[in-house]
This record gives structure tokens, sequence and C-alpha cells, in this order.
């Protein structure tokens, strides 16, 4: 509903038209999207957290494999629509929460690329084949992305203050009513959101100018079949770009049908949704330049061999 009143306030009421028109539309819809997922999520995570311990959540994996965590997360990613900066919230949930470092970046890689947006349109376009070979290798990038970080020991690289649990403090928010439960969640809630919200608009800012005057014809030019580099270029030119799925699908059938390979269009497929410059923005916020940098290399390396992989098997 957002989408179309959005759409119908830029073209119509405000009269914009062309490539400025798509740009502004993307940069309301958007801005309002993650705004409204930041405030309702970081309040959901906050008031349930008054009636579970988040200790008892650390202790449940803790006793697990080292895996266990990050499948979960990557699998959770599945069923959660969201593009790289829609998952932000829920990220920051998890880190709010103290889920171990890693396991969030799971998520993180898995939500945008692996939802179930991607999969369903994947398959309307490719088959199950192509399907079954991008769930496959998406799982495997957010798993062990998020297993490489987890062991590199990035907790201190976190700059949005997660205060140590005090089991004292902890045990009497059980006690509260309904009332002050809402009250304290919104209290957190606001004071992250204050945090955030100008990186926001400055992220979903550089990913609307990117979405509405960066042509295809640029993109297939120098990623087309018989360049060896292809995929890096790729990858390179999908990482500053910013679409969820359902947004570069289409893109992808367009650079498919100019003669960009499919391992090629999928590798710039994942670094549109799981990496963008918009992402990077909001999450310096939240995160170091350094623990950005380590996550971008990672996946995008990973990213990398999956496009070459694509085309080789298909």
């Amino acid at each position: 509903m957002w989408y179309e009143l959005s759409r119908e306030f830029i073209y119509n009421t405000v009269g914009f038209e062309g490539k400025l028109a798509d740009a502004s539309h993307f940069f309301l819809y958007d801005t309002i999207k993650i705004w409204f997922l930041l405030l309702t999520i970081i309040f959901a995570v906050s008031f349930l957290r008054t009636w579970v311990n988040s200790e008892y959540v650390r202790a449940h994996l803790q006793g697990k494999s080292a895996l266990y965590g990050h499948v979960g997360a990557s699998l959770f990613g599945i069923i959660t629509p969201f593009c790289s900066c829609s998952a932000i919230p829920l990220f920051l949930g998890f880190i709010q929460a103290r889920i171990p470092v890693g396991v969030t970046f799971s998520y993180l890689i898995s939500a945008p690329m692996n939802n179930e947006i991607a999969i369903a349109m994947l398959f309307g376009l490719f088959g199950w084949k192509v399907t079954s070979i991008y769930i496959g290798f998406g799982l495997l990038v957010a798993i062990l992305g998020g297993y490489v970080i987890g062991k590199m020991g990035m907790e201190k690289e976190i700059l949005i203050d997660v205060k140590p649990i005090d089991t004292k403090l902890e045990a009497n928010l059980t006690k509260l009513s309904l009332q002050e439960r809402a009250k304290e969640a919104w209290y957190y809630t606001f004071d992250i959101f204050k945090k955030i919200y100008l990186y926001v608009l400055l992220g979903v800012g550089v990913g609307a100018w990117i979405h509405g005057y960066i042509p295809t014809d640029f993109i297939a030019r120098y990623t087309g079949e018989g360049n060896p580099f292809a995929v890096i270029l790729a990858v390179i030119m999908g990482i500053p770009m910013y679409s969820n799925a359902a947004g570069v699908m289409p893109l992808v059938e367009v650079l498919t049908s100019k003669g960009m390979l499919l391992g090629t269009a999928l590798s710039f497929m994942m670094a549109v949704t799981a990496l963008s410059l918009p992402e990077a923005l909001i999450l310096k916020k939240i995160i170091s330049l350094k623990l950005i940098g380590i996550f971008f290399a990672i996946v995008g390396s990973g990213i990398i061999a999956i496009g070459y992989l694509f085309n080789m098997i298909l």
C-alpha cells in the first residue's frame, strides 16, 4: 500500500517524471520503510526481551556446535523479505540481544540474498535447477561469512553501546507491568533510532540516485560474455548499487538477454542485494569501518567465487 501511495505522491501530486521521478519515489518509499522497520523491530525485540533472559539464548547457542547458530540465522534469513538496508533493524535487534556477532552477520548476509521473493522470482525466470544452486550457494556464503567473522573476535568493533547484562536488572524486568515494559522498550528504541536515522537518509539517498540514473547498457558493456574478469567487474559494479531482490531481478533478465553469462548476472544480483554502499553508510554508525571492510571483503570474495562456479556449471 505504501509503495502505491508514495508512487502516487511523486508522479501525480508532485508531478515528477522520468529518472527524477524514479529516484525520488525510490528515496521516499525506502526511507519511510526502513524507518518504520527500525522503530517496529527494535521496539518488538526490546519489548520481548523483558520476558526473555538473553543469557539463556546465549547459553543455548554456546551449548551447540560452532555452525549451529550460523545455519539457523542463515535459514531464518530466507523467511524475512528484506533488502540489505531493511535487514539492518533485525541485525541491530540481534546485537541488542547479545547474540554472537558472527551469527548476526550470517543473518545480515542471508536475508537480502536468499529471501523468498528472490527464490520465487528466480524459479519463475530460470527454473528449479538454477534456483536450487543459487539457494545452496547463497546459504554457503552466509554461513561461512558469518563463521569467519565470528572466529575473528570482532565484538570490540561494535560501535552501538551494548551494555553487559545485569542479571539482577534483567530479573527485575520480568516483574514490570505491561505499560512499564512498553515504556522501557520505547526509550531504548528511540535512543537507537536518533543515532542512525540520518545515516539511513544518506544511504537511501545514494541508492536512489544510482537506482534512477545508472543505465543497464553501461553494466552489460563491461561484463558480457568473453571477458574473463566479468564476474569481478559485475560484483564491483553491483556493490555501490542498492535494490531488493524484486527490484534487481528484472535487471538480471535484461542483462542475460544482452549477452551476460548467467553466473555473472547472478553474482551481480548477489552483490546488489547482499552488499551495497547505502548499507555501508548505515552500518558505519553501528560497526567500525574495519569490520565493514572485513564484511564486504569476505562476502564479496564469496560472491565472486560463486559467479565463476555458476558459469562453469551452467
